[in-house]
């Protein structure tokens, strides 16, 4: 009798165990599927949303990332549409090519998209425009897709300023060491590749500027700490770093506090977290670039909007480069943030 008894405890448990993890799945598309047209403070539904737009983010969990979807909810609350934002928490392009698929067969009234790899998502892209979506590529470019408009950082002129801090900081004289996102078997983000590009085209006019290393970090601070320190400990005549992403320039400043090498080190990083921030008051950081992050989420949605409205829109909207060092952060709030990404909107 106790046999029957013992298999339907086992049916049970694992029918338990199966909707737990079911749970977590659905809370976790939840957590990645965010409906922006509930307003955070009012908690209000926005009225009969005009459009319906997705927009695919390259890392839900990045800081960066959330700065974007700041500008997005923003849009959609002025232009009364409904925003789905969809992404991996990590950098996946099979991901965000999913979403991208699944925004075409949803049928949706726009798509706003980061582009990991121009030749993967080429082919998407342009089937939703054919298809009559309209399509904006941020922060990452199709440049040969059909697409109707691109909306991000001058990612060039992000790398030619990172080479005239360096040059300014070191006199023109520097082993520097580049830590660049690990896009594993990808080819690389074309915005890092731009501004890798325009950071060793400036370097070329000071020759006694010379990359040492070049060093592919995992995301996150961690991996950026393991990186510096391996690098340091390898080429201990560097005496300045370039970081392309905010978590590398956390981490790289971190290792430098620990080495106490505060002063013999110049970083240059990305980014406008508080911890960077205080980082370049304190003189760890040398000098952080900063785009109109928000204003990527934000302008997306607008092109978008306009496309629908009028059948144009600009082809490319530049969000603009800021240069902050220890010399003038105390104006940084007056002549950048509070401008915002709403600057344009009349």
């Amino acid at each position: 009798m106790k046999k029957p008894f013992i298999i339907k405890m086992i049916v049970l448990f694992l029918f338990i165990i199966f909707g737990f993890v079911y749970s977590i799945s659905y809370l976790h598309y939840i957590e990645n599927s965010i409906l922006l047209i509930i307003d955070n403070e009012s908690k209000k539904q926005v009225k009969n949303p005009e459009y319906h737009f997705m927009v695919i983010c390259h890392n839900m969990d990045d800081p960066y990332w959330k700065l974007i979807r700041e500008g997005v909810w923003q849009a959609s609350q002025d232009f009364n549409v409904a925003v789905e934002l969809n992404g991996p928490q990590f950098t996946n392009a099979d991901e965000e090519l999913k979403y991208l698929d699944i925004a075409i067969a949803s049928k949706v009234d726009g798509i706003a998209t980061h582009v990991l790899n121009e030749n993967q998502f080429r082919p998407l892209i342009n089937k939703a425009v054919n298809l009559g979506i309209p399509v904006v590529t941020i922060v990452s470019d199709a440049e040969k897709s059909k697409r109707q408009a691109f909306v991000g950082t001058n990612s060039y002129k992000l790398g030619t300023e990172g080479g005239k801090l360096i040059a300014k900081a070191t006199n023109g004289k520097a082993k520097v060491a580049v830590i660049l996102n690990d896009y594993g078997d990808i080819s690389g983000s074309a915005a890092q590749d731009l501004n890798f590009s325009g950071f060793k085209d400036e370097i070329k006019s000071y020759p006694d500027i010379e990359i040492v290393e070049i060093k592919s970090s995992e995301v996150g601070v961690l991996g950026a700490e393991e990186v510096t320190q391996d690098i340091l400990n390898r080429y201990p005549m560097v005496n300045a770093i370039y970081c392309t992403q905010a978590k590398y320039t956390l981490g790289a400043a971190q290792v430098v506090v620990d080495m106490n090498k505060v002063g013999e080190i110049v970083i240059v990083g990305y980014g406008e977290l508080p911890e960077i921030l205080r980082y370049v008051e304190n003189g760890v950081i040398y000098g952080t670039l900063v785009g109109d992050i928000r204003k990527i989420g934000y302008e997306s949605i607008k092109s978008l909007v306009e496309i629908k409205k009028t059948g144009r829109t600009s082809s490319y909207v530049d969000t603009g480069v800021c240069v902050i060092t220890r010399e003038n952060i105390a104006n940084y709030q007056d002549q950048w943030t509070v401008r915002g990404y709403r600057d344009n909107e009349n």
